[in-house]
Order: structure tokens, then C-alpha cells, then sequence
């Protein structure tokens, strides 16, 4: 076996690897190694086509090619158990970092023309790759991959399209490098730029997710100490309406008993009615036992009566609950507030909503329905409603997404007529 074959087996172990450890997996630990060898060997029976049977042929070179690219790709998204464009990102690149280890047996080889000196130099450089990527960069890209709502990565994609074709360019196809050697200088440079580009790359992406987390921390939290601010005020006011009311009770007891002597019965009924209506009217409304939720739908009921919209609430949430309260706190938020701002605009007798918050009995439930005037596009891929009001509008609807995939749950909405429902389940 030339070094040729036994680069290219090299390459395609640490791929496979690669693939295994960098993507989230569908299935069990032993299905998916399965899965990973089985193409490993479809990629080595089709490297005798190209590298022994048709060692000469562009044409064979160029169509085994293909086929493997295709090998690889299925692979990754066969294993996959996210299935999006952050997935052919990992795979392109997978593709990328292999083609290091390939370059660098090449070109040992020209340089000492020793079999053992250039595989050795491959598997180190391999393995050396494979450490760094696994100890910089693998926890940041398993939890973008975990993130379903975040954007498409399409775009992204191109940065390892460009440098899989650069290397092939310069590299392998259609001049090799034992036939180009001034290309080895442009190679490792290449090498240099694409895994500097891609470390700085997925920095910044999660210095970018980071920044947008803690933007909408920011957002809960605001809206979290606006809800306390208005309880503290709705408290503040019934402790001074009731202490007004027991000055005045010895008033309203001198009255009673003087309509009681009087037979003024229907008097006494007037003033007993006007007394509970000024206790029920000081009376602070809880929703719920949960201090950050009541918080929170107690600022947005209020939101809610400011615009003029009609709100039937059920909320069951327990004082603690199995995760975090801000962020369910904050899911909420982003619903109701969604729900209020689609029905402000409509007129006075269409101003109504729905919604309903349980956490009981092991299960969680946000139910949110509200009338709607134009025509709500769902995304095909998420089921969600599309973003329809441009750049920075619809990052509330990813930030219940991601919560509901936090806590292993289904979130899905549909129209029935002219009401928009949303629900939110999972069970705990």
C-alpha cells in the first residue's frame, strides 16, 4: 500500500472521529460508531477505484470525489439529531480539517521520501488538530447545535465551501503537489488562515449569543422590577384605602344603626354594598403562588389594561418549580406580550385574550389564544410564526424555543378560525 492509500485511510479515521464527536447524536453511543465505520469503509473501497484501479483518470478522480463528499455528508446528517444548516457547517468542516493531516503527509513525503516518517507526521498532525478543536471549540459548537432557534447558519457554510475548494486547488486537483511543490508554502498558509478564521469565527459567535443573552436578562429583569413596583404600589394604595375605611367604620356603624331604628332597610343594603366594594376594590390580585411569574402577569395584566385588551388568565404555578423561575418567568412574558400587542391595534370589542399557565401534576402548560387580522405565516421548519417586523422582531419567539428544548418540550401553533393559538407542553 503507497502513502497515498495510507493517508487517505488516515484522513478518513479522523474524519469519521471527527464526525462522532463533534455532532449531537441521534441515536445510541455504539449505533452511531456503527453507523461512522460503516461509511468509513464505503470511503475506503471507493479510494481503490480512484487511487489503484484509475489512478490516471481526472474524470473517475473528480466523479469518486463527488461521491464521497456525498459519503460524508449523509453521514453526518444520518447520525445527526439536529438536522439543520449548523449541521452541514460541521460536516463541510470536518472535511476541512482532515485535508490538513493529508497536506502534511504529502508533503513530508516529498521531503524525506520515508513511507513510516510521512504517516507518523499525518497521525500526529491529526491527532494535534483534533486536540485543539476538541479542547477550544467542541463545547461552544455542541451548544450552538443544541440551539435550535438560532439563525441560519447558510451563509456560513460558504467559509468551509471556499476552503475545501482552495485546498483542493492547490493540492490535489487537477495539479497535485509532488507535481507543484511552490504550492506547499501557499498550503500551509492556507492551513494557518483556516483555523485561525474558524476559532475567531466561533468566538465571536458566542460572544454574539452571549451578548444577546444577557440583552434579554436585561429585558426580564426590567419588566420583573416594573411588575414588583406595581405590586408594591397596588399595596401601598390598599393599605391607605383600608385604613381610611376602618376610620370610617364607626361612621358607617353609626349609620347602620340609625337606619336599623329608622326601618331603612334598603338604605342599610346601600351602605353594606358600598363598604365591600371598597374592600374588594383595595384588594391586591394574585395569580399565582410563584413570586417571579405573579410578578411578571401581574405587569403584563396591567400592560394588558392600558391598551384596553380583555384578558382571561388561569395560572397555576407553584411558589418552586424543577427550573429556572426567570427564565419561565420570562416565556410567559414574551407570550402574553406577543398576545397584547397582536389584538392593541383591533377594535374595542375585539381587544380579548386567552391564556392559560399551568405547572401541575408534573406537567407544564402555557396555552395563549388571540384573535388576528392578517395572515400569520408559519415557518415549515419550526412551526412557529415567521419574523414579519425585521431585524432585532422576533427573538422573544426563539427565546421560549429554546426554553421549551431545555426542558424536553413541544411547542406548536396553529389558527382556527381567526383565533392564533400557541401552545407550550412538557412534562416534568
Amino acid at each position: 500500500m503507497n502513502y497515498k492509500n495510507l493517508s487517505y485511510t488516515i484522513s478518513h479515521v479522523f474524519l469519521m472521529l471527527f464526525m462522532y464527536l463533534f455532532i449531537v447524536h441521534r441515536y445510541s453511543k455504539k449505533k452511531t460508531a456503527g453507523i461512522c465505520i460503516v461509511s468509513f469503509w464505503t470511503l475506503r473501497l471507493t479510494d481503490y477505484l480512484k487511487l489503484d484501479l484509475y489512478p490516471d483518470s481526472q474524470l473517475c478522480y473528480f466523479f469518486v470525489t463527488m461521491f464521497q463528499i456525498f459519503v460524508t455528508q449523509f453521514t453526518g446528517v444520518f447520525i445527526a439529531k439536529h438536522r439543520d444548516s449548523k449541521l452541514l457547517f460541521a460536516g463541510l468542516s470536518a472535511s476541512n480539517y482532515v485535508i490538513a493531516g493529508s497536506v502534511m503527509a504529502t508533503i513530508l513525503y516529498m521531503w524525506t521520501e520515508d513511507l513510516m516518517i510521512s504517516m507518523l507526521g499525518s497521525i500526529v498532525v491529526h491527532v494535534v488538530i483534533l486536540w485543539i478543536l476538541y479542547s477550544r471549540i467542541r463545547d461552544i459548537w455542541l451548544r450552538y447545535q443544541e440551539k435550535e432557534t438560532e439563525r441560519n447558519w447558510w451563509e456560513l457554510c460558504l467559509i468551509p465551501v471556499f476552503f475545501y475548494c482552495g485546498f483542493c486547488t492547490l493540492a490535489f486537483f487537477p495539479i497535485t503537489l509532488e507535481d507543484n511543490p511552490q504550492n506547499i508554502p501557499a498550503v500551509l498558509s492556507f492551513i494557518v488562515t483556516m483555523f485561525v478564521a474558524y476559532v475567531v469565527v466561533m468566538r465571536y459567535l458566542e460572544s454574539e449569543s452571549e451578548r444577546t443573552g444577557i440583552y434579554w436578562k436585561n429585558i426580564f429583569f426590567e419588566s420583573y422590577i416594573k411588575g414588583l413596583e406595581n405590586q408594591y404600589y397596588l399595596v401601598e394604595r390598599s393599605e391607605q384605602n383600608l385604613k381610611i375605611l376602618r376610620h370610617d367604620m364607626r361612621h358607617y356603624s353609626g349609620m347602620i344603626d340609625t337606619l336599623l331604628s329608622q326601618g331603612a332597610y334598603d338604605e342599610i343594603q346601600n351602605v353594606t354594598a358600598h363598604i365591600k366594594a371598597v374592600s374588594d376594590e383595595n384588594r391586591v390580585v394574585k395569580y399565582c403562588e410563584n413570586l417571579m411569574a405573579n410578578s411578571i402577569l401581574t405587569h403584563m395584566m396591567d400592560k394588558a389594561r392600558q391598551c384596553g385588551v380583555e384578558v382571561q388568565l388561569e395560572a397555576v404555578v407553584p411558589r418552586k418549580l424543577p427550573f429556572n423561575d426567570y427564565e419561565f418567568a420570562a416565556v410567559i412574558a414574551n407570550l402574553l406580550e406577543n398576545a397584547v400587542r397582536c389584538v392593541s391595534a383591533f377594535q374595542k370589542k375585539d381587544k380579548c385574550m386567552a391564556a392559560r399557565v399551568e405547572c401541575v401534576d408534573g406537567h407544564v402548560l402555557i396555552h395563549v389564544q388571540n384573535p388576528y387580522e392578517k395572515e400569520i405565516q408559519l415557518d415549515p421548519a419550526t412551526g412557529l410564526p415567521q419574523r414579519q417586523a425585521g431585524e432585532g422582531h422576533g427573538l422573544g419567539m426563539q427565546s421560549v424555543q429554546a426554553f421549551s428544548s431545555k426542558i424536553g418540550g413541544n411547542i406548536g401553533c396553529y389558527c382556527e378560525e381567526g383565533v392564533f393559538h400557541l401552545l407550550l407542553f412538557a412534562k416534568i
